[in-house]
């Protein structure tokens, strides 16, 4: 395999792009050529033999290799997109980054904080791009709020309340290594770092102090546990898997919390909240912005949901007093995806601006984790420790103004 890259098919023209981890979510790589028409992906990096064909019959050009360190003393690669299980995106996107390649880490940023922030300092050392797909900031139900609330329909957002509905929760986090506490610490992170991360952008805050609590209430009693190689999530998946105390085929390990809940205070003073639950028969967040003049709250996720705004007095009112729908895709987050691997590659070749930052994406990590930490503690309050000032001067071209002050983005 490694004729392939010695005799220049990696460092022909155009952009040189490797996918690092080929389970589910490595589908994103798909955009690739709509993203950015002068890239191709070159490389996969997999070490599991059914991952690794899967990655060929997905990109057939592109060369197998079976290790990070393979692949970066082969070089010829501008950009990677890492897809790899969380435990591993700190160690994997340090060592890219090392090499002077671009890195596209999938969310969460790390697993824990301390991992967070050693990525941060690598980018920063090294000056390499590194960008995190907290894709759910392209999603159309968050840019129609947004929208919503940068025109004044609310006044000044105060607080902000989630409640995540997380219907397909046995299928995508409790069969394989998602349940893991070793290799996910939370989900509060792995699914709760979007919505961590929407909390922020629409508050236009990082939250400062968190509270948590949460427990496993269902899946940790079921017995019928199997190890999945070679699978993925698609293979097991079905709306059949129902009720939830009947699923088989658990994770060998499960061991993080199916209902878990946190409370946030942010550096601007807005309270927020958020509450996950993996055993609801639906599946779609609901979020409640409260201003100082009015409140918002979407009413569904995707395209047919609306975003209903209530800003004028009076008794229970359903309709709310003016109603916004959301466009986009009607189930999933495809439309997302591509506008972010679209954003990635241009603030790579061009330094174009973008709307997530990589200390925004720590801040996700920082508020998660410490939650996480917070319940399995007796729900002690905590407080998110500050970035080191040269980290945050590094990456403060990626702040930007709003609403007065600079703000997270």
């Amino acid at each position: 395999m490694h004729d392939d890259v010695e005799d220049g098919s990696m460092t022909s023209s155009g952009l040189r792009v490797a996918v690092i981890g080929f389970g589910a979510r490595a589908y994103i790589a798909g955009h690739v050529p709509a993203a950015r028409p002068d890239a191709r992906v070159v490389a996969i990096v997999e070490p599991n033999p059914q991952a690794g064909e899967r990655g060929r019959l997905a990109h057939p050009e592109a060369v197998l290799f079976t290790s990070v360190d393979e692949l970066i003393a082969a070089g010829g690669i501008d950009a990677a997109i890492v897809t790899t299980p969380d435990h591993t995106h700190a160690d994997i996107a340090t060592a890219l980054l090392g090499a002077g390649i671009a890195v596209y880490l999938e969310k969460p940023l790390a697993i824990t904080l301390e991992q967070a922030d050693r990525v941060l300092a690598e980018a920063a050392r090294t000056k390499t791009p590194l960008y995190v797909g907290h894709n759910f900031r392209h999603a159309a139900v968050v840019r129609t709020m947004r929208d919503v609330i940068e025109r004044g329909r609310i006044g000044e957002v105060r607080a902000v309340w989630v409640r995540h509905f997380v219907g397909n929760g046995g299928d995508y986090y409790f069969k394989d290594w998602h349940a893991d506490r070793s290799r996910t610490n939370t989900l509060l992170l792995q699914k709760a770092s979007h919505d961590i991360d929407v909390v922020h952008y629409l508050a236009s805050g990082y939250t400062r102090r968190v509270v948590g609590m949460g427990d496993l209430m269902l899946y940790g009693g079921i017995t019928d546990r199997r190890e999945r190689v070679g699978e993925t999530m698609p293979d097991w998946f079905s709306f059949d898997n129902w009720p939830p105390a009947a699923q088989t085929g658990l994770n060998p390990v499960v061991d993080v919390e199916d209902v878990s809940m946190m409370m946030m205070r942010l550096d601007n003073g807005v309270l927020a909240s958020y509450q996950q639950c993996h055993f609801t028969p639906d599946y779609w967040r609901n979020y409640t912005v409260i201003g100082t003049e009015g409140r918002l709250e979407n009413i569904g996720d995707t395209a047919g949901g609306v975003v209903r705004v209530w800003n004028r007095r009076h008794e229970w009112q359903v309709e709310g007093d003016e109603e916004y729908p959301i466009e986009g895709v009607a189930s999933g987050h495809e439309d997302a995806d591509l506008l972010t691997m679209t954003e990635f590659f241009a603030s790579v070749v061009e330094g174009a601006p973008t709307i997530v930052s990589p200390i925004a994406a720590r801040e996700a990590v920082a508020a998660g984790a410490l939650a996480a930490e917070s319940l399995r503690n007796g729900s002690v309050p905590l407080d998110v420790p500050e970035l080191a000032p040269e980290i945050l001067a590094h990456f403060s071209p990626t702040m930007s103004q709003h609403s007065g002050r600079t703000t997270p983005r």
